[in-house]
């Protein structure tokens, strides 16, 4: 009575033959003579029985059979969420909103879930409302600097003036690939106008010109945004380029130089005591950053080292050093001998990583100044102890 093995049974076919075979057995016939005329296991046509009784059908639970909803919109219905949601009233509501205000009106015409499906069906998942719509997350600025005057980062620090409330501004611009600060003044205010002079006497003394096509990157504060200095670095040939709102990692070279500036020795506990204080000891830290700190980023040479070629060298010696060590007594390296050579490619981020054949990109190295944060009493990595620090610490303080 039914196809061969394996077919697949409609339903309402399948209500005909539990009703066959409910008869038969009424009427005394045996299960299985009955399921043998029939063309099937008395075991299906008595779970086939149970699910009618149950839920009043039975479908084909495998793939591809045709299956009947009982709880599926009817068309009138569908028409009905649909004319809701597109009345003036509601057009610009979103379900949460509409469902709330039917009931308290006593009107159901569906759940939350079921508007949404019924509205990304028909086109209709777009943003309602007046307010803007959520946007994708922006991409990180990526730049790319291998010599000197090619990418240069700046940013604006707070400085404690004498008075509770009352501070000073210092502006500061740091060259990317040597890290030797190349500019910093301190101001009573931060003006567009200031940071102008600013990277106008900092594009003369370090000979920046067009041809450098050098990258200003800072963050979204207003001197940074000012059309004042836009229109400058247009004018002097210098590219802007700026960090994403509210992260701070963009600009993570600026930020790490004002760390170690302030977790510095001779940084004042409490206040400076005037401009000209503040000016004399940022002039005075300037220098020591730039000849005598040991950059973990730049492999322990000064900024100045880099900035001006003598680091390739040192770090040969260091090389040679630790390979002659090696020679020396080969049972203690199981490894290859630390790697001293220069980074060539310094970046403000880094490429979003490829997946390639399942394996995941490993993480860049972290960019700041310091690997490790260093101790209260230090601004390197490990923190200087004993006669030589304190020297190198009172050599500017005032």
């Amino acid at each position: 009575m039914v196809s061969g093995s394996g077919s697949l049974t409609p339903g309402e076919e399948r209500k005909n033959l539990v009703e066959l075979f409910q008869e038969g057995l009424r009427k005394g016939a045996r299960a299985k003579a009955i399921a043998d005329l029939i063309g099937l296991c008395s075991r299906t046509l008595r779970r086939w029985g149970i699910a009618i009784d149950a839920q009043g059908f039975s479908q084909d639970g495998r793939k591809g059979s045709i299956r009947m909803v009982p709880h599926r919109f009817s068309e009138e219905e569908r028409q009905q969420v649909l004319a809701t949601i597109n009345d003036p009233e509601y057009a610009d509501l979103t379900p949460a909103q509409i469902v709330a205000r039917l009931a308290e009106q006593k009107v159901f015409i569906g759940s939350e879930s079921t508007i949404y499906r019924i509205m990304r069906q028909e086109g209709l998942l777009n943003h309602r409302g007046r307010s803007r719509p959520p946007r994708p997350p922006q991409e990180p600025p990526v730049l790319e600097a291998t010599g000197i005057k090619q990418v240069l980062a700046w940013d604006i620090t707070l400085l404690p003036g004498p008075v509770k409330g009352q501070f000073y501004y210092l502006y500061m611009a740091m060259d990317v690939w040597s890290r030797r600060i190349i500019g910093a003044e301190v101001h009573e205010c931060e003006t567009g106008e200031l940071a102008k002079n600013f990277f106008d006497r900092i594009c003369r003394d370090e000979g920046i010109t067009r041809q450098d096509a050098t990258v200003l990157h800072a963050d979204n504060g207003a001197p940074m945004r000012s059309y004042t200095l836009a229109a400058k670095m247009n004018e002097l040939g210098v590219s802007l380029s700026f960090s994403r709102p509210r992260v701070s990692n963009d600009n993570a070279f600026a930020e790490s130089v004002f760390r170690t500036m302030k977790y510095h020795q001779s940084y004042p506990s409490r206040r400076f005591r005037d401009l000209p204080s503040v000016r004399a000891w940022v002039e005075s830290f300037v220098d020591w950053y730039n000849n005598e700190h040991r950059h973990s980023g730049i492999k322990y040479v000064t900024p100045n080292q880099r900035h001006y070629g003598e680091a390739d060298e040192i770090c040969r010696i260091r090389q040679e050093t630790y390979e002659k060590a090696r020679q020396k007594n080969p049972r203690r390296w199981t490894r290859a001998t630390r790697d001293w050579s220069q980074p060539q490619v310094v970046r403000v981020n880094h490429p979003r990583p490829q997946q390639h054949e399942g394996k995941k990109a490993q993480e860049p190295r972290p960019q700041g100044d310091e690997l490790d944060p260093p101790a209260r009493g230090g601004a390197s990595s490990s923190p200087a102890r004993g006669p030589a620090a304190q020297t190198s610490a009172q050599s500017f303080r005032h």
